[in-house]
């Protein structure tokens, strides 16, 4: 069994009425089998409405299952007497940091979660150094969050979530409220814990170019899981993406594009580099004579 395991989880959303009869119920996730290894970075992608999210809530007990089973750690999420330790195993990571800071200083925020659990205080005091350092933001320990920017925001929330010493963090759409360079440095500090103390990650997000590093892709469509592998994998077959209503990263559309137009590229590539290391001696072939040379391959022209 990995880190996290869900077996024939089912989740209905029930609506009732002032006499607390069912008045609707809502099925957000259906039968769904996941197994998440230990140390791996796993994205989830979806459409709204997929049950990615709904999913996230269960990992930490904030839902629980109306059937089936998810275990964290080995703990069964819907044991209350688990759930404590459950929380302290994984930690989760909104979509709006503000929601997660409370402290008036940077380095008080992130010593609130060890406090609250009983850490002894030179502990906290270490675990606080470490998480900064952890996330790029020591230089901004004594600062008011009210002053950071969106990204830097959230570095704090996932530093406050490290200070617990979490086996897992749970990222729940971490980007959505950021610009794009905001976005890319979350990520890069995701990607970071990940490789370097060996944390679990799973996030959640419907931005395609943060889930090209990623170990391993889940997509779910209406509560189920209906496509599973590595990040080229799941590119490699975008009408099927697009069946689900999700995009792909640009460079894998215009790849998939000049497929569709004859020319014999390899399905499922993520990088502009590869896109060019491919296209390069096709276009050669094609028009010689007329490709220039430049230091990189993003300086090709045709002149």
């Amino acid at each position: 069994m990995g880190i996290i395991k869900a077996s024939k989880l089912i989740f209905d959303y029930i609506r009732r009425d002032e006499d607390d009869n069912i008045e609707e119920v809502d099925r957000a996730i259906d039968s769904l089998d996941i197994d998440i290894e230990k140390g791996s970075f796993v994205a989830v992608l979806g459409h709204n409405g997929s049950g990615k999210s709904t999913f996230a809530k269960h990992i930490n007990g904030i839902l629980t299952p109306t059937e089936g089973t998810v275990w964290v750690s080995g703990m069964d999420t819907a044991d209350e007497e688990s759930v404590w330790e459950i929380r302290k195993r994984a930690g989760m990571v909104f979509q709006n940091p503000d929601n997660q800071i409370i402290g008036n200083v940077v380095e008080e925020d992130v010593g609130f979660g060890p406090e609250n659990i009983g850490v002894a205080t030179d502990e906290i005091w270490r675990r606080v150094d470490e998480s900064l350092e952890a996330v790029g933001m020591t230089a901004y320990r004594y600062k008011s969050p009210n002053k950071l920017s969106g990204g830097q925001k959230q570095r704090v929330a996932i530093a406050g979530v490290m200070a617990m010493r979490p086996e897992c963090i749970v990222l729940d759409e971490p980007t959505a409220m950021l610009d794009p360079n905001g976005r890319k440095e979350v990520i890069k500090t995701v990607r970071e814990l990940n490789q370097k103390e060996g944390i679990t990650v799973l996030l959640i997000t419907h931005y395609m170019e943060e889930v090209i590093s990623a170990d391993r892709v889940i997509v779910m469509d209406d509560g189920k899981l209906v496509m599973d592998g590595t990040p080229r994998e799941i590119f490699s077959d975008v009408e099927r993406l697009k069946s689900y209503r999700l995009d792909v990263p640009q460079v894998t559309e215009l790849a998939w594009e000049l497929r569709k137009a004859g020319i014999e590229i390899p399905a499922g590539i993520l990088f502009q580099e590869e896109l060019m290391e491919h296209l390069l001696p096709i276009l050669k072939e094609r028009f010689p004579g007329k490709i220039g040379t430049g230091e990189n391959l993003g300086e090709h022209h045709v002149d």
